[in-house]
C-alpha cells in the first residue's frame, strides 16, 4: 500500500538539492488536483471563506500545519479568501515537501467545511 501525501512528513531542503522534474510534477500534481503549478517552481490555491473571520482562522490553521511540518508557504489574506503559495525557496523550485504541504492543507479544508464558502453553481 503507498502511503497517502497527506501521511508523510516535509523533509528540510538541503542546498543543492536539485528541483524536481516535469514528470514528477505531472505525477505529484494529480495528488493535490486543486492546486495549479506555476512556472514549474510554485503551487498555487486560492480557498473562498465566508467571511473575513472564517478566512483568518484558516490561515491560522495552515499556519499551525506549517509550524508542525518546518515548511512555510506564503499566504495572503483578504475578505472572503486565502491564497496560498508553496516552494522550496532555497532552490526556487519544487520538491516532494510542497506537495506534501499541499495535501496537508487539503485535508485541513475537507475537515473544516465551516470555514468554507460552497463553490458557486
Amino acid at each position: 500500500m503507498t502511503e497517502r501525501l497527506s501521511e508523510k512528513k516535509c523533509v528540510p531542503c538541503r542546498g543543492g538539492t536539485p528541483p524536481l522534474g516535469a514528470e514528477r510534477i505531472a505525477e505529484l500534481g494529480a495528488e493535490v488536483p486543486g492546486w495549479a503549478v506555476a512556472e514549474a517552481k510554485r503551487l498555487r490555491r486560492t480557498f473562498r471563506t465566508k467571511d473575513f473571520a472564517t478566512a483568518l482562522e484558516l490561515v491560522n490553521r495552515i499556519g499551525a500545519i506549517a509550524e508542525e511540518q518546518g515548511h512555510h508557504p506564503d499566504l495572503a489574506l483578504s475578505w472572503g479568501k486565502v491564497g496560498v503559495e508553496i516552494r522550496t525557496h532555497k532552490i526556487d523550485g519544487l520538491t516532494e515537501s510542497d506537495f506534501i504541504l499541499a495535501a496537508r492543507i487539503d485535508d485541513l479544508a475537507a475537515r473544516s467545511p465551516e470555514l468554507l464558502r460552497p463553490p458557486s453553481p
